[in-house]
């Protein structure tokens, strides 16, 4: 039947309502959908549901990830958008109008989030503002800003670039390029017989895996990139980058060092971040921290020696008495690394795990003063009164000044714990030889074992490094104890046939700087002791720690280089040398990095700017006073 029109008379609309009512119906229904789609914008973490409808953004594999911080809540995390930001300087790019053009820039910056296990980054960019999660409290969240910790920097990252016009082949500058020329050699000749294995085999051109990284591979590429950046090995550099993006994977199961994944892997990560800014190695080296975490479960907080990456479970080492015994070297050397993992991921968990440990070792009874090299992780007990400088306990001392230093001088405690072991050190075990050499000897409940340890080498450039913030009356007699110190170490090398030193030499029977029996009388590439001469230099300008540097450099290139790279040696007395068939990756990380800084200004790598871990990766000092910087203000 058909409707009429009359006036006054409304028809009504399809579902039975008339248009004013319907007028209200499709009114109330769009404020409902507008009301839905705010939602989903609004809550929290609708990120997910944003992708459904916003169009999709370019983005780089691999940086949409989880964040599973221990101790924090998990949370679904997405690199934006970047905007314009300053480009980080490439391997010779790093000058000073580069970096004033980084500052005037930087209001400009990509955010970025601290990523989880779940998932690894593969294509790193170069990073500006850096921000986390909230944390459980709730409080702003963390940022760190790349472009603002390059500008606080006091010197260029490779200091002064001199005009080659105003330096035309001078010996230093011939002496410099001849370390980078060996640097280059030992990489690609790594790269051509081992790449991504954890060492270069020279005499058989092969890779060695090694057990102490539990399956992680490519130490010798970690330990390689910062000192490929600083010598600007522009290519090579760019490889080892492009490998790490590629094939550095954390999805291992093995029984790693907490030692040296830490001053290898970690810090050779952290220190590849902080001077190119790219995002794939800070990533990585959050998340392999968090991996080491597990090692710190123990009743003390005293982390044990090994970690198990895939279950979870520590034990300590098996030749550390009985097997039950932390080493004071291995747990003392993880503070500088662990500050600097918090102030990239804004997890406190880092800093928290290396705070308790100076809280036990400040409480603990200790011999005369002294740091016994063995303590349990149960008990928190000495577990033997052995004190070494050397082996066994020599990083510990160093990173107790080096904290002071990368705190920007405003870790008290780090100070306070140093100069009271090294007053410790000195009554107990330092000695001068009837030849008039100074040593540190080893200490067994009381007892000294006349000999001193290459590792030990390395004390001549700490005393140096810490000789300024010494009370004022015993600065003059630290520079003297370091220069005294190394030069000790200099005669082990130069009383060999080789002009390399042995692991260890002896002062008894006559015989002083020795070693004395031919299971102490190799040589293995290690740095300790330019390391002294180039903290010596620095700190004097005495030419003969340049001149004592070359002849390592002359003896290196006439025993330790091979056709297919350097390898140690196994009697430094033999003019006819038989090799280890082993470049270790510490010759690429600290021997030549140190021999290169010997020759090059104070400004390269300033030391008012960085500090070296036990490695040799450089971190920096924290040069502001915000929360969250580098100090132990954390």
């Amino acid at each position: 039947m058909l409707m009429r029109k009359v006036p006054g008379f409304v028809p009504a609309s399809p579902w039975g309502l008339r248009l004013p009512q319907k007028f209200l119906f499709l009114l109330f229904l769009s404020g409902l959908v507008t009301l839905c789609f705010g939602a989903l914008f609004l809550l929290p973490n609708s990120s997910r549901l944003k992708r459904l409808f916003l169009a999709p953004r370019t983005q780089q594999p691999g940086l949409e990830v989880v964040a599973e911080v221990p101790g924090q809540p998990s949370a679904r995390v997405q690199e934006l958008p970047p905007n314009p930001a300053p480009a980080v300087p490439a391997p010779g790019k790093d000058d000073p109008s580069s970096q004033a053009r980084t500052r005037r820039r930087k209001g400009s910056l990509r955010r970025t989030y601290p990523t989880g296990p779940r998932q690894e980054a593969t294509e790193p960019r170069s990073s500006g503002l850096i921000e986390a999660p909230r944390s459980q409290e709730g409080s702003i969240p963390f940022s760190f800003d790349f472009n603002a910790f390059r500008s606080r920097l006091r010197h260029p990252v490779l200091g002064t670039r001199i005009d080659e016009s105003e330096e035309p082949q001078s010996l230093v500058r011939t002496q410099r390029e001849k370390v980078k020329e060996m640097m280059r050699f030992a990489w690609q000749s790594y790269k051509r017989y081992a790449m991504g294995k954890n060492e270069l085999r020279p005499l058989t051109k092969d890779g060695y895996e090694g057990s102490m990284f539990g399956s992680l591979n490519g130490a010798t590429v970690i330990d390689s990139l910062d000192t490929l950046y600083l010598m600007e090995l522009r290519e090579e550099f760019q490889e080892a980058k492009a490998w790490v993006e590629e094939n550095f994977h954390l999805n291992v199961s093995g029984e790693a060092s907490l030692f040296e994944v830490n001053i290898r892997y970690i810090g050779g990560l952290l220190s590849a971040f902080y001077l190119t800014g790219e995002e794939v190695f800070r990533i990585k080296a959050i998340k392999l921290g968090e991996k080491l975490l597990p090692a710190f479960n123990t009743p003390t907080g005293i982390p044990k020696g090994v970690v198990n990456f895939k279950s979870g479970s520590n034990r300590s080492w098996g030749w550390s008495t009985a097997g039950s015994s932390s080493i004071l070297a291995e747990f003392g050397s993880l503070h500088l690394e662990f500050l600097h993992l918090t102030e990239l991921s804004g997890n406190p968990v880092f800093a928290e795990k290396v705070r308790h440990i100076r809280k036990v070792l400040r409480k603990i009874d200790k011999p005369f003063g002294l740091y016994p090299n063995f303590i349990s992780p149960v008990s928190g007990n000495w577990m033997q009164h052995h004190v070494s400088v050397g082996g066994l306990g020599d990083s510990f001392y160093e990173y107790l000044i080096k904290s002071w230093l990368m705190s920007a001088k405003t870790d008290i405690e780090a100070k306070e714990m140093y100069y009271e072991a090294l007053k410790a050190l000195e009554t107990h075990l330092l000695n001068v030889s009837p030849g008039g050499l100074t040593y540190f000897a080893e200490w067994r409940g009381g007892i000294l074992d006349h000999k001193m340890g290459h590792l030990a080498c390395f004390s001549g450039g700490m005393i140096a490094l810490g000789a300024e913030d010494a009370e004022e009356e015993k600065r003059a007699h630290y520079r003297e104890l370091a220069a005294q110190i190394t030069k000790t170490c200099h005669e082990s090398y130069d009383r060999s046939d080789t002009k390399l030193g042995p692991e260890a030499f002896w002062f008894n029977s006559g015989r002083e700087a020795v070693s004395t029996q031919l299971s102490e009388s190799y040589y293995i590439l290690r740095p300790e002791v330019v390391e002294s001469y180039m903290y010596l230099w620095r700190q004097t300008h005495n030419p003969v720690y340049r001149e004592w540097g070359w002849e390592v450099v002359t003896a290196l290139e006439k025993y330790c280089r091979t056709e297919a790279g350097f390898s140690g040696i196994q009697d430094v007395y033999s003019s006819i040398p038989s090799h280890d068939n082993k470049q270790q990756t510490f010759f690429l990380a600290e021997t030549l990095k140190y021999l290169y800084l010997l020759f090059s200004e104070d400004n390269t790598l300033s030391l008012e700017d960085w500090v070296f871990n036990t490695e040799a990766h450089p971190l920096p000092v924290n040069h502001s006073d915000s929360v969250g910087g580098a100090g132990d203000q954390l």
